[in-house]
């Protein structure tokens, strides 16, 4: 191996001419702007950044290849192969070049007190966001709104003839001021010095490195600051065995079943069910087992299997991630649809057996610790059953002693549904499961509106805490939850119940019959929600006792509700919210 140096004109040359290119098995970007900034801050302060990995290229390459994020692909042969170092090389042409769409960096000068309280270049990431076809913030294109805030431009910076470019923005910035001018270009030229000269050391494998041997380099070279994943190390074996993409076959996923990805990152999904259809954990440790013949040869099957649990969980109104209780299920249905029959009765044994386990899945504490074995041990069991057609052999969720379905109170205690609790997401997929039509509009519940869908509290929060006197403990319940749009919860704010159901039953020409209807899609009692009357009490404990009574009974009555229907879903029953 052969250690050479480079300067930053001379990587970003190889770069353009398409001569330097990277191997198709690499991740994309992975730095975000902090990573970036301190690459930046470190280059124009002179300090290190570390060598770089490339592989010389002789008569053909080892692996297909992709120019580096930004270039323009040309015609040029590769002589190099770059295995580490693309996300610095990556930054600094993208961030020189400003080629970043959602960010533009500027260079200013500031103290550095822990230094000796020397002036030293810091590079801020500005965020940018277009609207009405402008770019914001606009004085980011203004030279003279930009150098008033300290800053210029880092692309002034860049390699190549830029003394008209810069003396322009200084002239520009200057409002025609010669001498200040003059004294912003002086400000800028050691700096662009810096960049100029900055070397990058690399080491350099021969051409004749066998590919497995250059496949284990990579790897084991990789220290930049975002480290290598399970799934990046794989997509260079998947290469290197099967001759195709992994990146390429992950992007027709997302085009083949695009909702895949809002439940889990399709990396995720694919590692995860490829190792449970192995009949191994969905973990680390067994994806670096995974065959990727057998991956690649079966692909087409593991995608109709990702696409009919994606349709599984639609079916029972789960559309992503946010509120999904646990993904421990994720694998274990792309697994099963290997299993799943084609005659009829069968098939709908099947479908009452998945329906049961999910609900378990999401009502019983099966998956709160050990989830990837317990989660492979529940699949042992499931295919088993719908293999056989007989429950001779049953999966361990449905051992209701060991996993039994939540108690009354444990439904009341369940607490607020956007943080990672498994019982809190299973009440409220219960309301998306029952319809969830919002109080005001009336749309239902579906995955491409969700994002405009809040967590609301019935009864409101700040009279629950500041009123009734109550902790966050107790005013965070899931049973105290309902999704609704945007508008509609700044419409109630912070009203009493009574109040903003009086308002929804004067903004429906059916009034209250049909507010009664969308609280009941949610699974809501309209009877304990529809109080209030606090503000007229004027003693304050008296107030503070009869929240808490109503809060509490509202509690007790949305549990009674919900009870029967997890028991029925439980057990596979079809459930539709008819009352």
């Amino acid at each position: 191996m052969e250690a050479l140096n480079r300067d930053i004109p001379a990587w970003f040359q190889a770069a353009e001419s398409c001569q330097l290119r990277l191997p198709r098995f690499q991740r994309y970007e992975a730095w975000g702007n902090n990573e970036v900034t301190s690459l930046l801050e470190m280059v124009l302060q002179g300090l290190p950044v570390g060598a770089t990995l490339v592989l010389n290229v002789g008569a053909e390459e080892q692996f297909e290849s992709r120019p580096i994020s930004g270039i323009t692909e040309t015609v040029h042969r590769c002589t190099e192969q770059l295995l580490d170092g693309q996300q610095r090389l990556t930054a600094l042409y993208k961030s020189l070049n400003d080629l970043y769409r959602d960010r533009i960096y500027l260079v200013t000068s500031e103290n550095d007190e822990e230094h000796g309280g020397r002036n030293v270049p810091r590079v801020h990431g500005i965020a940018r966001w277009g609207k009405n076809g402008k770019r914001y913030p606009l004085w980011v294109d203004d030279p003279k709104g930009v150098l008033e805030r300290g800053y210029f431009p880092l692309r002034l910076l860049k390699p190549g003839d830029t003394r008209q470019e810069i003396q322009k923005w200084c002239d520009t910035a200057a409002e025609g001021d010669l001498y200040k001018s003059r004294d912003i270009e002086n400000k800028i030229s050691p700096l662009r010095e810096k960049i100029l000269n900055y070397n990058i050391p690399f080491l350099a494998l021969p051409a004749d490195t066998a590919p497995d041997t250059a496949l284990d380099v990579f790897i084991k070279m990789n220290t930049s600051s975002v480290k290598l994943t399970a799934f990046d190390i794989i997509v260079a074996r998947f290469e290197d065995s099967t001759g195709q993409s992994l990146h390429q076959l992950v992007q027709d996923l997302n085009v083949q079943v695009p909702s895949a990805s809002a439940y889990q990152s399709p990396q995720d999904f694919i590692l995860s069910a490829a190792a449970m259809r192995e009949d191994r954990t969905p973990t680390q440790a067994s994806f670096h087992r995974i065959d990727l013949q057998n991956l690649a040869d079966n692909w087409s099957d593991l995608i109709a299997g990702i696409e009919w649990a994606v349709q599984i969980l639609e079916e029972e109104a789960i559309f992503d991630e946010a509120r999904l209780p646990t993904v421990a299920v994720l694998p274990v249905l792309v697994a099963l649809h290997e299993y799943i029959p084609e005659a009829l009765d069968a098939r709908g044994r099947a479908r009452t057996l998945i329906r049961s386990y999910i609900w378990r899945a999401f009502f019983t504490h099966r998956y709160d610790n050990s989830v990837s074995s317990r989660a492979l041990q529940d699949l042992r069991g499931l295919s088993e059953v719908i293999k056989s057609g007989t429950m001779d052999k049953i999966a361990p969720i449905f051992d209701s002693e060991q996993y039994p379905l939540p108690s009354f109170e444990e439904l009341i205690r369940a607490g607020w549904p956007r943080r990672k609790d498994t019982l809190a997401r299973g009440i409220l997929a219960l309301s998306l499961k029952g319809g969830a039509r919002d109080f005001a509009d009336d749309e239902r519940a579906r995955r491409h509106h969700l994002a405009q869908r809040e967590y609301h509290h019935l009864f409101p929060s700040h009279l629950l805490a500041d009123d009734g006197k109550m902790s966050t403990d107790l005013t965070d319940r899931a049973l105290n939850c309902a999704l609704v749009s945007w508008n509609t919860n700044r419409a109630i704010a912070a009203k009493e119940p009574i109040q903003y159901l009086q308002e929804r039953t004067r903004g429906t020409p059916l009034g209250e019959s049909e507010v009664r209807m969308r609280l009941q899609s949610h699974l809501i009692p309209y009877d304990q929600l529809a109080v209030g009357g606090y503000h007229s009490t004027e003693n304050l404990e008296t107030k503070a006792c009869k929240i808490k009574q109503d809060y509490l009974l509202f509690l007790n009555e949305r549990a009674k509700l919900m009870q029967p229907v997890i028991e029925a879903l439980c057990k596979g029953e079809v459930w539709a919210n008819t009352q």
